[in-house]
């Protein structure tokens, strides 16, 4: 006898009514119906009496549902008490946390702990694939075998410049306007899908120097007059960056992917939760 099937039984006994039950729990009729008579045969005992008009309860269902609606109130306590002990690690890059995120998390489970690990670039699951994370908020594209992933939001594509470049004065750019740069490179090892997407140019990377972490990235550029890529999550505010820097847009370049993964072969309650929430909180609002 699970959990699930004695709610089922309860939204029944309480609707007095299959259809109405069903739309409570968003179902289908059929297989609750094939729930609830499953259940009458296991413990061979009818519970419900059906009519065309709905169902009543018999001797044995009254007997059950009291019984359920203790059960089910015990296991939510015991699941609130979980949350209280719960831990969720989340693996993060750098400016890929969103306050608003936060905000929901902590109002949907009050008592969870969080721990969050930022992982320099060299790791674009930032600790998912390694086992040191639950759940990866990061960036696209990276090698996803084994994972799931989904996409949050699509930002455009920025070239980070020097202020003093004579390229900060256009309106936008294209790949080819910084052909002949030097663009900062990413160690050896690191996930070459991840690693074509912002230093895969054709002919770039000549002379610019290996970097791990954003800051290395901004250094080099400010220092180095090197090039790199950075996403530009909203075009209409201008792009954080330290001074003497400036992002200009780059039209032709694809758009980074923010993006939630979590291995689901080892997914918890926790992690499913966080998944959902992130997925509800980016999705577009209709007009």
């Amino acid at each position: 006898m699970e959990l699930r099937t004695l709610r089922y039984f309860v939204a029944v006994a309480e609707e007095r009514h299959f259809g109405r039950a069903a739309a409570r729990l968003r179902m289908t009729q059929p297989p609750l119906s094939r729930a609830i008579k499953r259940l009458e045969t296991d413990l061979g005992r009818e519970l419900l009496r059906r009519s065309p008009t709905g169902v009543s309860l018999t001797p044995a269902g009254v007997l059950l549902y009291d019984e359920a609606r203790t059960l089910l109130a015990q296991a939510d306590k015991v699941r609130a008490r979980m949350d209280a002990t719960a831990a969720l690690t989340l693996g993060t890059l750098a400016g890929s946390a969103d306050q608003r995120l936060v905000e929901a998390y902590r109002r949907r489970h009050p008592t969870a702990q969080i721990r969050i690990r930022e992982s320099d670039l060299t790791d674009p699951t930032v600790g998912l694939r390694a086992g040191l994370v639950d759940v990866a908020l990061t960036r696209a594209p990276f090698d996803d075998s084994g994972l799931s992933v989904r996409v949050l939001r699509s930002d455009p594509v920025g070239a980070v410049l020097r202020a003093d470049d004579p390229l900060t004065g256009r309106g936008h750019l294209r790949l080819d306007d910084l052909a002949d740069r030097p663009w900062f490179q990413f160690p050896e090892g690191t996930d070459p899908l991840w690693r074509a997407f912002w230093t895969g140019l054709p002919g770039a990377g000549r002379g610019g120097p290996v970097v791990r972490t954003v800051e290395e990235c901004l250094q080099s550029v400010l220092w180095n007059g090197s090039v790199g890529l950075t996403p530009l999550p909203d075009t209409q505010i201008p792009h954080a960056l330290p001074d003497g820097l400036t992002a200009v847009p780059v039209v032709d370049s694809p758009p980074s992917d923010l993006v939630i993964a979590w291995n689901s072969a080892s997914s918890t309650s926790l992690i499913r939760s966080f998944v959902h929430i992130a997925i509800a909180l980016y999705r577009p609002s209709r007009p």
